[in-house]
C-alpha cells in the first residue's frame, strides 16, 4: 500500500508540474503588457521600468519561469541583494530560513502565488481564500441536487424500461448533458429570474452574501443559490440518471434479486433493501470526479448569475490581464482535481487489493 501511495503521489506531482508549465507559458504569451495595464493611463517610462523590475518582466521568459517555480516550491532560494526579484523582503510571506551560502538563502515556506496586479498588491492566496468558499458551497449544493434528483429519476427510468417514461427521461438527461453551461445559465436567469420573477421571487443575479440595506454588514441569502446550483448540476444530473438506470437494470437481473421476487417481496422493497446499495457504486465514482470538475465548470455560471466565487474572479482577471490571479486559480482547481482523484484511487485500492497489485 505504501508503494502504491508513493506511486500515486509521484504521478500527482508530475501532473501538477505539467499544469504549472502549461499555464505559465500559455498566459505569458498572451497579447498585452500587464505592466502597462497596471499603470493604466498614468504610465511613463520610469514607472514602467520600476514595475517590470519589481515583477520580473524585464527578464527572459525562461528566467521568469524559474522565478515562478521558485515561488511555488516549498523549498526555495532567495537572493540577499535588495532589488533582486527573489529578495526575501519583510512581509512578502512567512518563511523559515535554513542556511545561507554566499548571496543565496535557502528557506522553507508555503507555496507563494504572488500578488494581484489589479487589487493594490493583494495576495492571490487572499483573493482565492475570499472567493473559493462560495464556489465550494455552490458546487456542493449542485452535486446534492444532481444526486437526489438523478438517483430518483434513474430508478423511475429503470422501473419503466423501454416505455415512454424511460424514453422521455433519457431524452431530457441527454439534453442536459449536451447543453452548454453558459447558455443554460442565461436561459434559467431569463425565465425564472425575469419572466417568472413575480412567482419565483428569485433575482437574475445575486451571491451567497448580500450587503444589508442599512450598511450594517452582510447576510446570507440562500435563495440566490437555487438557480446557479440547478444550472451547474444539470450536466452531472444527466450522467447520474443514465448511470443509475443502467446499473440498476444490471443489478435487477442478478440471481439474488430473482430469489427475492420468488419470496414475494415487492419491487420497492427489493430495490430499497437489496438492489440500490450495489447499484450506487458507479454513481459514487462519477460523483467524486464531478465535484472537482464543477470548480472549473462554475466559471461562466458564476459570472452570469453574479455569484462572487472563484469562477467569477477568473473571468474578471482575464478581462484585466491579472495573470497571478488567473494562474493561481487554475493551479488551485487543478490541485483540487488531482487530490480528489488520488483519494478516490486510494479508497478503491484499499477496498480492492487487486487494483494496487495490478
Amino acid at each position: 500500500m505504501v508503494k502504491y501511495l508513493l506511486y500515486k503521489t509521484g504521478y500527482a506531482l508530475l501532473t501538477l508540474f505539467g499544469v504549472v508549465t502549461v499555464i505559465f507559458f500559455l498566459f505569458t504569451v498572451l497579447p498585452g503588457d500587464p505592466a502597462r495595464m497596471m499603470l493604466d493611463q498614468n504610465e511613463n517610462s520610469e514607472q514602467l521600468a520600476i514595475i517590470k523590475k519589481k515583477y520580473g518582466f524585464d527578464q527572459p521568459v525562461s528566467k521568469q519561469y524559474l522565478y515562478y517555480l521558485n515561488d511555488l516550491s516549498p523549498l526555495s532560494f532567495h537572493s540577499t541583494n535588495d532589488g533582486d526579484y527573489t529578495y526575501l523582503s519583510e512581509g512578502k510571506y512567512t518563511a523559515a530560513k535554513l542556511f545561507t551560502i554566499g548571496s543565496t538563502t535557502t528557506v522553507i515556506k508555503a507555496p507563494y502565488l504572488r500578488e494581484s496586479f489589479q487589487k493594490s498588491g493583494k495576495k492571490v492566496t487572499q483573493v482565492i481564500g475570499d472567493t473559493l468558499p462560495n464556489t465550494i458551497v455552490l458546487a456542493f449544493f449542485a452535486i446534492i441536487i444532481a444526486i437526489i434528483v438523478g438517483i430518483f429519476f434513474g430508478i423511475v427510468s429503470a422501473l419503466h424500461k423501454d416505455t415512454w417514461i424511460d424514453r422521455t427521461i433519457a431524452l431530457v438527461s441527454t439534453l442536459g448533458m449536451s447543453l452548454p453551461s453558459f447558455f443554460a445559465a442565461i436561459l434559467f436567469a431569463w425565465v425564472f429570474g425575469f419572466l417568472l420573477h413575480e412567482y419565483t421571487h428569485i433575482g437574475m443575479t445575486g451571491s451567497l452574501y448580500e450587503v444589508d440595506d442599512f450598511g450594517e454588514g452582510s447576510y446570507i441569502k440562500w435563495k440566490n443559490i437555487l438557480l446557479p446550483a440547478i444550472v451547474l448540476g444539470i450536466r452531472p444530473l444527466g450522467v447520474v440518471i443514465q448511470l443509475m438506470r443502467n446499473s440498476l437494470l444490471e443489478v435487477m437481473g442478478q440471481d439474488y434479486i430473482r430469489t427475492a421476487r420468488a419470496k414475494g417481496l415487492s419491487e420497492v422493497r427489493i430495490i430499497r433493501k437489496h438492489a440500490l446499495k450495489n447499484a450506487l457504486n458507479p454513481v459514487v465514482t462519477a460523483i467524486s470526479g464531478w465535484f472537482a470538475s464543477m470548480l472549473a465548470g462554475a466559471v461562466f455560471v458564476e459570472y452570469i448569475f453574479g455569484w462572487n466565487g472563484l469562477g467569477k474572479e477568473v473571468v474578471e482577471a482575464l478581462n484585466t490581464l491579472d495573470l497571478p490571479v488567473i494562474m493561481g486559480s487554475v493551479l488551485v482547481i487543478a490541485t483540487t482535481f488531482v487530490v480528489i482523484n488520488i483519494l478516490v484511487d486510494l479508497i478503491y485500492a484499499w477496498l480492492d487489493p487487486k487494483i494496487r497489485l495490478g
